[in-house]
Parts: structure tokens; C-alpha cells; sequence
């Protein structure tokens, strides 16, 4: 192989390494913190608040009482929420603040939910997997 040729694959080489590594530095998460994709709240329980926002816009959840499904989609880090259906149960002593969403922001781990009337309503962690 002639010496321009190795200095050539070893340029090559070298930018493709950086790229790469550039790549995990920029997102060391592995997944952009602002998508939406992902288990929100804790799902262990029922009696907490908890949504799963699919990657084919689908999601599910739970307001802590009550059964939540439905779509949504995403511009950036801000999340509309569409077609939500819940059942309608009376569970005594549980807040059921996010069977009123409407839209939610991603910042980081954190998914802060809005009604309508586009007030805050409550907050949801990233859930660890």
C-alpha cells in the first residue's frame, strides 16, 4: 500500500472515530432528552399517576385511578396530547390531576403536564429502565 494511501485511511479512519465519539459526548443518555418516547411516572403502582408515550404516538396510562389512552405527537420538547379517553371511576382519596392533560414540555427527566386552559397541572419523572 502506498504511503498516500495509508495517510488517506488513516485521515479517514481518524474522523470517523471523532464523529463517533463527538456523537456519545454530545448525548451521553442515549436517546435525546427531549423525546417524549419513554415510561413517565412509576408504573408499579396504580395509585400513582403514570404515562407511556409510545413511538407510534400511542399512549396509556394511568391518572391513579382511572385508565388513560390515546395519541400524541411532539414539535421539539413540546408534547400535544389528543383523542385521551379515561374510564370514569371514583377512587376515594386520589388525585386525579393528569386525567386533564392537554400538552406537557420534556426538560430533561422531567415531563411537565398542562390542561387546556394551558396551566400547569403536575409533573412526571422519567422512569428508569
Amino acid at each position: 500500500m502506498s504511503s498516500t494511501l495509508r495517510r488517506w485511511t488513516l485521515a479517514g479512519s481518524i474522523l470517523l472515530a471523532a464523529g463517533a465519539l463527538t456523537a456519545c459526548a454530545a448525548n451521553p443518555g442515549g436517546g435525546d432528552a427531549a423525546d417524549p418516547v419513554g415510561t413517565w411516572g412509576d408504573t408499579a403502582t396504580r395509585t400513582e399517576p403514570s404515562l407511556v408515550l409510545a413511538d407510534d404516538g400511542g399512549l396509556t396510562g394511568t391518572d391513579g385511578c382511572n385508565r388513560l389512552v390515546g395519541s400524541w405527537t411532539a414539535d421539539g420538547a413540546n408534547v400535544t396530547f389528543s383523542q385521551v379517553a379515561s374510564t370514569r371511576m371514583a377512587c376515594e382519596g386520589v388525585d386525579d390531576w393528569l386525567s386533564g392533560l392537554a400538552t406537557a414540555v420534556v426538560s430533561g427527566d422531567t415531563l411537565t403536564v398542562s390542561d387546556a386552559s394551558g396551566a400547569e397541572i403536575g409533573t412526571l419523572e422519567r422512569a428508569t429502565e
